[in-house]
């Protein structure tokens, strides 16, 4: 990390506390029905309606990396869904710098568990797809795919294909494609998941980097309290039937970690209570 990450991101989270700096992202009293297929031939109104999401609201400010921890079904992909503007909320708005969003956007950069590359594209082509559409020139676009490959160390791999790749390389290219586009935010549906325990922690010291380098706002969701407590400065708990918002966790560590950290007798007091959260 960057000498002064730590000035940064101090910095933001005191201004946060007073007031001054305006959030990136507002969530509002946001809730999600879903209905059944099924019809009620008397009344001609579905048979069922499942209450998915109850009254979320939470702000995330700008240069923050935040987590969303619940357990399986609370709702954490359908909240991440929404904000994508992949979903439509049934009540409640969802705003970006103050602009409510109505739909999906390049303004939010969207990474999710299972790999998206295009097969037939490489590498190089896969960053550089969305300023392919924008029609960024081919001399800005070589100059942007550049910078993020050298960014995710996957240079001498540009003119690979996603077959050639291992699943950390191919997440790496994702999240590289998702961020060349430059977002406001950057939205990740558990990214590792699918990935082994060690390349998994490699992936998130790599995460935890280039969130350094770049600034980016992130909200990602996972079910791995300890990638929550490693990569983010606070971390919202859901709860389950329906999905609420039951308490947000400020996290209690350098700005600056490292693997080591886990080893930590703060780290291990920061999972206690976490997991005492989820209970």
């Amino acid at each position: 990390m960057k000498s002064g990450s730590n000035d940064v991101i101090t910095k933001s989270v005191s201004l946060q506390q007073s007031g001054s700096l305006q959030p990136k992202l507002e969530v509002r009293n946001l809730s999600k029905t879903f209905h059944s297929n099924g019809i009620n031939r008397q009344t001609h109104k579905p048979q069922k309606q499942i209450l998915a999401l109850d009254n979320i609201t939470f702000d995330i400010y700008p240069r923050e990396f935040v987590c969303i921890v619940g357990a399986s079904g609370c709702g954490k992909s359908t909240l991440l869904n929404i904000i994508a503007g992949l979903l439509p909320p049934s009540t409640g708005k969802v705003s970006l710098d103050g602009t409510e969003l109505l739909g999906p956007s390049a303004d939010r950069g969207m990474v999710f568990q299972n790999y998206t590359l295009f097969p037939w594209l490489t590498v190089a082509d896969n960053i550089g797809f969305g300023l392919k559409l924008k029609k960024i020139s081919p001399t800005q676009r070589k100059q942007i795919i550049g910078y993020y490959l050298e960014i995710i160390g996957l240079t001498q791999f540009a003119n690979a294909y996603p077959k050639q790749l291992s699943g950390g390389m191919k997440q790496r290219v994702a999240i590289a494609r998702a961020l060349a586009n430059e977002p406001e935010i950057l939205l990740l549906d558990e990214p590792f998941g699918a990935l082994d325990a060690q390349t998994k922690e490699q992936m998130q010291e790599f995460l935890l980097d280039l969130w350094n380098k770049t600034h980016t706002t992130i909200l990602m969701i996972t079910h791995d309290v300890e990638e929550a407590i490693f990569l983010a400065q606070r971390i919202c708990v859901m709860s389950a039937h329906p999905g609420r918002l039951k308490e947000t966790i400020e996290i209690d560590l350098p700005a600056r970690r490292d693997l080591e950290i886990k080893l930590t007798r703060k780290f291990i007091e920061q999972k206690r209570l976490l997991l005492q959260a989820l209970r």
